[in-house]
């Protein structure tokens, strides 16, 4: 049987918005793929404190909430970077890994700035309906270092980066480089925000998992 997809979101957003709202269940139904989406601590479903001390570890609950065999695991943003610290802890856990809207952000140290429009992006996306901003406010406050290559070293699991080339989270490279098996595909045009809903981020992490639904 094939593994089953875990699928994690972005930062104030949820696995409603991310995943089913752009079809990504309905393709990977037609693929007679097993998905299963998972919100993270502060968002959709899960649970909203507002301590961000609760937030040093967000890829603790994902575990407890994924199959016991290894699953395709595919991350946006936030959800890509708690995804690859999965690959890196439980590697046993992971069988193909896609990794959206990452890149060199995740292995170079965060100066903490945004241009203007993407930080009213943030802004507006914390106060949407069914956010809590107290709770999303105390999950982005917490520090997360860059990963070291010793830590990327760590990753088993055969890995894509999809990025956009607007995002500010690239290039790609320096992430892909440190990786033992990685690609990476590069969408031109493509900003941080609208990769979740782009068909050439979907064809390609559904390609590399071996989920290409079938019309026949």
């Amino acid at each position: 049987m094939a593994p089953t997809v875990v699928l994690l979101h972005g930062f104030a957003t949820s696995t409603e918005r991310t995943w089913r709202e752009p079809g990504w269940f309905d393709l990977l139904k037609e693929a007679s793929r097993r998905a299963r989406g998972i919100d993270l601590l502060g968002h959709g479903e899960a649970a909203k404190p507002h301590e961000p001390e609760r937030y040093d570890d967000l890829a603790g609950p994902v575990v407890q909430q994924m199959p016991v065999h290894a699953a395709d695991v595919v991350g946006y943003s936030l959800g890509a970077r708690v995804a690859l610290e999965i690959a890196i802890t439980h590697p046993d856990r992971v069988n193909r890994l896609v990794l959206g809207g990452v890149g060199r952000n995740l292995v170079t140290a965060r100066d903490g700035s945004l241009d203007d429009h993407t930080a009213r992006h943030f802004d507006l996306l914390m106060d949407a309906e069914g956010n809590d901003p107290h709770a999303l406010r105390a999950c982005l406050s917490r520090p997360r270092p860059p990963f070291t290559a010793e830590q990327l070293a760590q990753v088993r699991a055969p890995t894509l980066l999809v990025i956009g080339d607007q995002d500010f989270a690239g290039p790609p490279e320096p992430l892909a480089e440190l990786l033992p098996d990685a690609s990476s595909r590069v969408l031109p045009g493509i900003d941080h925000f609208g990769l979740p809903k782009q068909f050439e981020f979907i064809d390609a992490a559904l390609e590399h998992i071996d989920a290409i639904p079938s019309w026949d």
